[in-house]
């Protein structure tokens, strides 16, 4: 059994979660290569060491270079806002680390291209932090469709909503300023990372994009700054589905809205990210009894490794435990594990899409 140092850049919702995934993906699928939480690094030193205290890394910094030149650092994940990605990611592929980066992939197209053609270009293991798609129902969601069960695919209506912005008192954070932070580089990027997982590329699109908060004007500097909270797009996929997609942080009482209704031409299915441990199917061959609950089960991939009993259930932080197993997997036999770069500029692309078509008013390509 072979060890691996990792690095982690970045502690807040998500440091904290990849962290207890990395002390725990071993024991849950006794994996080839045993990760060691090496070094933390976070804006000041002080937090730094607080962090490495809390989550049990044996080293700490504030500096990001420090973590990326450790010898002892042999990969490296990558928690912070959107606009440390690219330099964090260059820095680290020149001396051949392999990285794990969250969502999305750059803070803008131009970021993801340089970042997927380096690491295509110096042939190191590259992958994207989009988890939902390792929830065990949308994978058995994936493999019904891809085995015909629906038939063929006509429509999808998805939403990616959630309310942590509904109040207009919330706190000041680096999400509300910046258009990388706005609901358009938050919650659409995971949206649309899950069709393209289920129903493949997006060809065409047309988009509608708001900011709905309500202005505190005691804030001039918040309201002056103010970015996305709420889009929807209207899209044609490359295998001629149409759907309808929506995204919103001002959603009053949707905690974890990602959900989904797919309907074929010989049934239709339906998921909500909340409820991740029911899948609701209904095929038209069946008595028409309307749709079957599928609870969540050892017969569905992943699900077993965490729970020997049908209906128990996974939560969030299992799905960043199946993802520390695939990035520990793409590093130990010297490949890439789906979703790469590559995947994170794709959809980094139908981002850009939107935001032409919202500025134009009018359906347009997406830019391969």
């Amino acid at each position: 059994m072979k060890t691996i140092g990792i690095g982690l850049i970045g502690s807040g919702y998500m440091g904290k979660r990849h962290a207890v995934a990395l002390h725990a993906v071993g024991a849950v699928f006794n994996t080839k290569l045993r990760p060691i939480c090496e070094m933390i690094c976070t804006t000041s030193l002080k937090g730094a060491k607080k962090s490495a205290q809390e989550l049990g890394f044996s080293s700490y910094t504030n500096n990001i270079q420090e973590l990326i030149n450790n010898p002892k650092v042999d990969a490296i994940i990558i928690a912070s806002p959107q606009n440390t990605h690219k330099d964090i990611a260059l820095a680290a592929f020149e001396l051949g680390k392999p990285i794990l980066c969250e969502k999305p992939l750059g803070a803008s197209l131009a970021d993801a291209r340089i970042m997927s053609q380096t690491a295509k270009t110096l042939n190191v293991v590259n992958m994207i932090g989009f988890n939902y798609i390792r929830t065990p129902l949308t994978q058995y969601a994936k493999k019904l469709i891809h085995e015909g069960e629906l038939g063929d695919i006509l429509y999808v209506r998805a939403e990616h909503s959630e309310d942590f912005f509904a109040n207009p008192k919330h706190k000041t954070t680096w999400r509300i300023k910046g258009k990388e932070n706005g609901t358009m580089g938050d919650l659409a990027p995971h949206l649309v990372n899950l069709m393209h997982y289920l129903l493949g590329p997006i060809e065409e699109l047309c988009a509608q994009i708001d900011v709905k908060r309500e202005k505190d004007k005691s804030k001039m500097e918040i309201q002056n700054n103010l970015n996305d909270d709420q889009a929807q797009f209207m899209c044609t996929f490359e295998n001629g589905a149409k759907g309808h997609l929506s995204f919103s942080r001002v959603a009053p009482g949707r905690k974890m809205g990602l959900s989904y209704e797919i309907t074929g031409t010989k049934g239709t299915l339906r998921f909500d990210q909340e409820d991740q441990n029911a899948l609701y199917l209904y095929k038209m061959h069946e008595k028409d009894e309307g749709f079957k609950k599928i609870l969540a089960s050892p017969s569905h991939p992943d699900f077993g490794m965490f729970c020997e009993g049908a209906g128990h259930g996974t939560g969030y932080q299992d799905l960043l435990i199946i993802q520390a197993r695939d990035f520990l997997e793409a590093i130990q036999t010297g490949s890439t594990s789906w979703p790469t770069f590559q995947d994170g500029l794709k959809v980094s692309q139908v981002i850009d899409a939107a935001w032409l078509s919202h500025e134009k008013k009018t359906w347009v390509q997406v830019t391969k």
